[in-house]
């Protein structure tokens, strides 16, 4: 696979990161401690380049009614300035990936514009995908993957942080961002303003934002950001800690919870699912059956959180067992450095599902004890 490297790879060997390949991509895993990352995220806020993720613009007279097309989602619902959680589909409902689409102010010459952020290692994939559904309608997409950066602030200290690098006449346009929008900000990078694109969007469970911005301009952010934070109130923090804060926060990661052999009613995102729409859209038929068919309408499972009793964790791929059975398996699992106690996300049989059913996993020859608990493990204080 070739390795590819974003536009900050220099800016994390300076900081002494731990890299990995994450979806073909040489991503920090962590920089000093993947704890300490965790907890600052909790506690104030970490600093992430997310620029592996995919930027796909799809724009035309037929935008809305094409994404409707393409995607699970009523897009065309979508306001001016919102953002919205999908999925792209196979015909027979298997999920290629999960995304979010943000609706933007209409390009000059009136048409609907929208962005198409899918995960890293799916955004060729999902960007060719949308090419080919588009042919039948007046739209252009525009893979802008290449060119593009994301850097993402997190915590509940993140706001302000942000603050200080926006002129004070524009501050509201940070403050009263609602969770699941995006505005154009002016941000103070090398000294002068630059009109970036902020999502209040995130990966963790808490609080935070993501900025897209040029490649050419993501060390100059990324810099700008560090520099305004007081000292302890912002770390750079890598994929480690940010799966540890996702699965807390019972998010589904693609290629764990999310794949083309399972389906959004399994994996519990059928809300995401409309099938209201009139339109028809890719899947469509085969995730009515499903949906008549119930959660486990394929495998005869269903996606659930599971909160260790004893003080081990379960770890991707081992198995759930009831009364010795196999049950299930586990996709993520680790130690909740928020909680202090093991969780996980799992795969079980329908009728094990309920919450409050005793389950084990297996670890390694020894049943642990677990529970099934209600989703998700964690939830920020409001």
């Amino acid at each position: 696979m070739t390795e590819n490297y974003t536009a900050l790879y220099e800016e994390h060997k300076k900081l002494g990161a731990s890299f990995t390949d994450f979806g073909g991509w040489q991503m920090p895993l962590k920089y000093s401690s993947e704890l300490a990352e965790h907890h600052a995220v909790r506690k104030a806020a970490g600093l992430f380049d997310l620029s592996h993720m995919g930027e796909v613009w799809v724009t035309g007279p037929d935008a809305a009614a094409f994404l409707d097309y393409a995607l699970v989602g009523k897009i065309s619902a979508m306001s001016v300035g919102k953002a919205k959680y999908s999925l792209i589909c196979q015909e027979d409902g298997g999920i290629i990936d999960d995304l979010i689409t943000y609706r933007r102010p209409a390009a000059e010459d009136g048409t609907d514009k929208f962005l198409v952020v899918p995960n890293a290692g799916n955004a060729a994939v999902v960007a060719a995908a949308l090419a080919e559904r588009a042919a039948k309608f007046d739209v252009v997409v525009e893979d802008a993957s290449a060119t593009t950066s994301l850097i993402a602030v997190q915590g509940p200290k993140a706001e302000a942080i942000l603050l200080r690098l926006v002129p004070a006449a524009q501050h509201e346009l940070v403050t009263g961002l609602k969770y699941y929008a995006a505005v154009e900000v002016p941000f103070l990078v090398a000294g002068a303003p630059k009109d970036l694109l902020l999502a209040r969007t995130g990966y963790t469970g808490e609080d935070g934002f993501e900025i897209f911005v040029d490649n050419d301009d993501a060390a100059a952010l990324w810099q700008a950001i560090a520099a305004v934070a007081e000292e302890g109130e912002l770390v750079p923090a890598g994929l480690a800690c940010r799966d540890s804060l996702r699965l807390e926060a019972g998010m589904p990661l693609y290629g764990n919870e999310l794949s083309r052999e399972g389906n959004p009613y399994a994996a519990g995102l059928g809300p995401v699912v409309s099938l209201a729409k009139d339109s028809d859209f890719v899947g469509r038929a085969a995730l009515e059956a499903l949906k008549a068919g119930g959660a486990g309408a394929t495998s005869g499972r269903k996606l659930v959180g599971l909160k260790g009793l004893g003080r081990r964790a379960g770890r991707g791929h081992y198995p759930v067992l009831k009364d010795g059975a196999v049950v299930g398996e586990v996709t993520s699992g680790q130690p909740s450095p928020t909680l202090g106690y093991p969780v996980a996300l799992a795969y079980v049989d329908v009728e094990f599902s309920e919450v409050g059913t005793a389950l084990d996993i297996d670890l390694r020859g020894k049943a642990e004890p677990f529970e099934v608990v209600a989703l998700p493990f964690y939830k920020r204080q409001k």
